[in-house]
């Protein structure tokens, strides 16, 4: 299928935060309404301002414990010079927690910046080249299951000969996985690559809390890490990890970041305990910021949960640029999902089956809606003519198949809530697939987690539902602007192999 070229210019992915609050109304058909304040960015229009990435120096650490597939938990501390030079820290743990470190990794080599990306609007591509990787070992178990994953593979049996035999570790030697003065590469066998610092983009804003003076946040992101092992060695990143942020300018409170300032492979940190939190659903969230997905996808979430019925609404709008002002078509959808079970490989996490029963397109721009127009009507909505800005009910011919909306649709989901250090409750959804596809079977549930939802409002006894329809798009708060100098690309093709399956 083709469908007509359409240019935009490319902006920087920023993160405008929002929250809401309930809204009065009667149940209808379309996406779920907020009121105005739902959709102002918090605190009170805080400008974001990004850095053309000329040149990166200096110090950045992550702000609390990471969950990448598999899963792994860790943290990260890197630093650049101006030489080019990097050297990179990444602490490795047993718990979702950061608490129980079982080896670190230490990471030097030289990165240069290239050109603006022509893959993801608003990054910058990179080459990097490593001369040395180093692991420190933090317990005697931890490096017997380093030996056994080596050991699974004849280029890691290789590789074993660069570990010492268990008997003989010494707590804080440093072991070398790889170097340019010997040949192999040990890191391969473990699956490790830092094709994260491959896609790079740098952002500014301004942090204002009551009673304290605003104060400057830096924030890096570095591409994603593919959801599937087997890939990690020839993945080049489309997307963006949770951001790192500047060791001087970053956000406060942040227990963690003075943590990770200080230490070293030797000295790995040992973050705080926060609270455990029960997984309460119900209510309504939102996402604090326009989301950037793999394979050039960009949207908001929106969402309603019924504890008692165990049934859920949700929006997802869809954007064709980083910074989600220029929409290309909005999703309703709804269903119901299961009671939760506690995850026997993510703890702390809540694995629960949703059903997807309903859903409504909306086509926000001209390209979209030529593209269901030219599709087989049986395909998406039945007879009729799409139009800009009209929603239909797509249910009745199962989903919508130019936008790879299929129904009825089963996910395994991993769900899990958390407090920020202001206090906000937040809600993680499992990650989608790197490759687009959907957790429809049990084996490919996740195992990490994509950007956390904001609660908005708590479900209370007896509170009557919102109604479901999208307010007009609002304009941008003030002061976002773009990544880098601006630029035109074509819009990719909206293909049923990059279609939507972002049902969470």
């Amino acid at each position: 299928m083709t469908v007509p070229q359409k240019r935009h210019n490319v902006l920087q992915l920023t993160a405008q935060t929002a929250t809401t609050t309930e809204m009065d109304g009667t149940s209808g058909d379309g996406c779920l309404h907020w009121e105005p304040q739902c959709q102002q960015p918090v605190p009170k229009g805080t400008p974001i301002t990004v850095v053309p990435l000329l040149l990166l120096t200096g110090p950045w650490i992550s702000t609390s414990c990471e969950v990448r597939p598999g899963p792994e938990f860790l943290t990260r501390s890197y630093t650049f010079y101006s030489n080019h030079l990097f050297r990179a820290y990444q602490f490795y743990y047993r718990d979702p927690s950061c608490q129980q470190p079982t080896h670190s990794l230490l990471i030097k080599g030289k990165v240069h910046l290239r050109q603006a990306s022509w893959v993801t609007p608003g990054a910058t591509e990179a080459d990097y080249h490593l001369h040395k990787v180093g692991i420190v070992f933090h317990s005697h178990h931890a490096l017997l299951d380093i030996a056994r994953r080596l050991n699974q593979t004849q280029a890691g049996q290789d590789c074993t000969g660069r570990l010492p035999p268990g008997q003989t570790w010494l707590p804080g030697t440093l072991y070398e996985l790889l170097s340019s003065q010997v040949p192999g590469d040990c890191m391969v066998a473990l699956g490790f690559s830092m094709h994260e610092l491959s896609l790079l983009c740098l952002q500014r804003h301004i942090q204002q809390q009551p009673g304290l003076a605003p104060h400057l946040v830096e924030e890096l992101f570095l591409g994603d890490v593919h959801t599937d092992w087997a890939e990690r060695q020839h993945y080049r990143p489309t997307g963006y990890q949770s951001p790192l942020q500047s060791v001087v300018h970053h956000t406060r409170p942040c227990p963690a970041c003075s943590l990770l300032a200080h230490s070293n492979e030797h000295r790995p940190p040992v973050l705080p305990s926060g609270p455990t939190l029960p997984l309460r659903l119900g209510g309504h969230w939102v996402s604090v910021g326009c989301e950037a997905r793999p394979a050039v996808l960009f949207l908001t979430r929106h969402f309603s949960f019924d504890d008692r019925k165990r049934s859920w609404e949700g929006c997802y709008h869809h954007f064709s640029d980083p910074a989600c002002r220029r929409p290309t078509f909005t999703v309703f959808a709804a269903g119901h999902y299961s009671r939760g079970t506690p995850s026997p490989r993510v703890h702390g996490g809540t694995e629960l089956t949703f059903v997807v029963t309903r859903a409504h397109v909306t086509p926000m721009d001209r390209g979209t809606t030529d593209i269901l127009n030219f599709s087989k009507p049986s395909s998406c909505g039945g007879p009729g003519i799409w139009s800009v800005g009209t929603e239909r009910d797509v249910t009745a011919t199962n989903g919508c198949l130019p936008l790879g909306i299929r129904l009825p649709h089963v996910e395994y989901e991993l769900f899990k809530m958390e407090q920020d250090p202001h206090g906000q409750s937040l809600l993680f959804i499992g990650q989608r697939p790197t490759d687009g596809s959907s957790p429809d079977t049990p084996e490919k549930r996740p195992t990490s987690f994509q950007a956390p939802l904001m609660l908005c409002k708590r479900q209370a006894q007896g509170a009557p539902r919102p109604s479901r329809q999208w307010p007009p798009m609002q304009r941008p708060p003030i002061g976002w602007t773009p990544c880098l100098p601006v630029i035109s690309l074509p819009l990719l093709f909206l293909t049923q192999e990059l279609a939507f399956s972002e049902w969470l």
